[in-house]
């Protein structure tokens, strides 16, 4: 069976994306089950650099199929911040749970209409005749405090207002289709049926 490894050691992200990819007829491996577990730089400007490095440096060194995935946190009050930098947000060595409690600190006492942010996902994939992008884009709003246990990530101050609940609180059937990861897997896919689904 063909391999496509995930240039990722966040295993909640790893989880989501094989859940949502099982149809596909590979085996699929995060970088570290591949054999590679060096330190990626995410130098690139855009969400779409930044994917497409990680998965060019994994298939540099495994030769076969591999997705990379870079995703972030836009919030319309901060100017797009923290963006590109999201993983790194109040410093590479604080907790989530203090990320998530600073986000919403920074929005105290800002109106609902204002705390307007979305999640954004660059998905790259890279083979040894093929290597594209692909986009997703969940809308929300920034909780007034985090709230839920599920997901991972900035997940429990995502307030989705057509479930009346943070993306912490969907249960995965339902998160799972309307993430913006899932929404980038989901174009993914169609590229993938192309030329895998024969």
């Amino acid at each position: 069976m063909d391999k496509l490894v995930i240039a990722s050691k966040n295993k909640g992200k790893i989880n989501e994306i094989k859940d949502i990819l099982k149809w596909l007829p590979f085996e699929i491996l995060s970088m570290n089950d591949a054999g590679y577990d060096d330190e990626i730089e995410e130098s690139g400007n855009t969400f779409d650099e930044n994917a497409m490095l990680k998965a060019r440096a994994v298939f540099s060194h495994t030769g076969g199929m591999v997705l990379a995935d870079d995703s972030g946190l836009e919030i319309d009050f901060l100017n797009g911040a923290p963006g590109i930098y999201t993983a790194r947000f109040a410093g590479e060595h604080t907790s989530q749970e203090e990320k998530n409690i600073r986000i919403s600190a920074l929005l105290s006492g800002v109106d609902s209409p204002y705390r307007s942010a979305r999640f954004i996902c660059s998905i790259a994939f890279v083979s040894k005749d093929k290597s594209f992008t692909v986009n997703g884009v969940t809308e929300g709003l920034i909780a007034e405090k985090p709230v839920g246990f599920a997901g991972f990530g900035y997940d429990p101050v995502f307030f989705m207002p057509e479930y009346g609940k943070t993306m912490a609180e969907l249960p995965d059937s339902i998160k799972n289709q309307v993430s913006h990861r899932a929404r980038a897997l989901q174009k993914l896919r169609e590229e993938l049926e192309k030329h895998y689904s024969k």
